[in-house]
């Protein structure tokens, strides 16, 4: 029988990223409050000034980002 070596995957939906890796990195920076809703009812989230500044730490460019009205 191979030996298979076992991955954890990191999903892509369309442009963004899925899967459990996904809905991790979600919950972290919402926790870290890199991240927040307005409203806990709304399903959009918008960059806080602490996460821009964290992202940006960490070599994301997030001017990638277009801007919206939320």
């Amino acid at each position: 029988m191979e030996n298979k070596k076992k991955i954890k995957p990191a999903k892509k939906c369309y442009e963004h990223l899925g899967g459990k890796l996904g809905e991790l990195l979600l919950e972290t920076f919402a926790d870290k409050k890199w991240i927040a809703k307005n409203n806990p009812e709304e399903k959009h989230f918008y960059i806080t000034e602490l996460g821009e500044k964290e992202f940006t730490k960490l070599g994301i460019d997030i001017s990638q980002i277009k801007s919206e009205a939320i």
